[in-house]
């Protein structure tokens, strides 16, 4: 088992990237509503569970995530604490200075490029030696899922190439994935702030 990180909260202006919490439960049954978050990045397990159990699977591993090795965070709006979104880093050092980032914005947040912020901060800490002292930070997703391309793109994760049948729906369909990755060496342009898009 990977050794067990300490948890963090990053504060954003008006986000923060923070923990879960089991009282984020409503915000995030809410977010699996959403068909493209339950599609790319809800999981086998909460797809098949029953609609009214989905937030509870979907939460409960990402709480203990810490403990398991994983940078789980919420991205949380400052001022209220409502779940916006979720940032990962997971894999840490399961190959030696790296980890896969993954992400998802709710669909009340979006155009705000709250995921590129908070997928640059998650990985400028995770790249810091006060951080997890990564080198790399690789994700994947879905050609169709041009969202998250955008996504990884404004953070700074280059475009590295096609993994052909890479990512499968629990439906057993597949498709060819992108593969970004984002090192700790790279130069990131910083948007402005309160730029337009998603």
């Amino acid at each position: 088992m990977p050794p067990a990180l300490q948890p963090r909260r990053i504060e954003l202006g008006d986000v923060v990237l923070r923990p879960f919490v089991a009282s984020d439960e409503a915000a995030v049954a809410e977010a699996l509503r959403d068909p493209g978050i339950l599609r790319w990045t809800a999981g086998t397990a909460v797809i098949r569970a029953p609609a009214d159990q989905r937030a509870r699977r979907w939460l409960e591993p990402r709480i203990d995530g810490w403990n398991r090795g994983s940078a789980v965070f919420a991205i949380a709006d400052a001022a209220t604490d409502q779940v916006l979104g979720n940032v990962s880093l997971r894999d840490v050092h399961r190959i030696p200075d790296q980890a896969v980032a993954a992400y998802w914005v709710s669909p009340v947040a979006r155009g705000r490029r709250l995921g590129a912020r908070a997928l640059d901060a998650a990985a400028t800490w995770g790249f810091a030696a006060d951080g997890l002292g990564l080198h790399r930070i690789s994700l994947d997703h879905s050609l169709i899922n041009e969202g998250s391309c955008h996504v990884a793109l404004r953070a700074g994760f280059q475009l590295e190439g096609v993994m052909r049948d890479y990512y499968v729906e629990p439906t057993g369909k597949r498709h060819d994935s992108h593969l970004h990755a984002r090192l700790a060496t790279d130069v990131v342009a910083q948007p402005p702030a309160g730029a337009a898009g998603s």
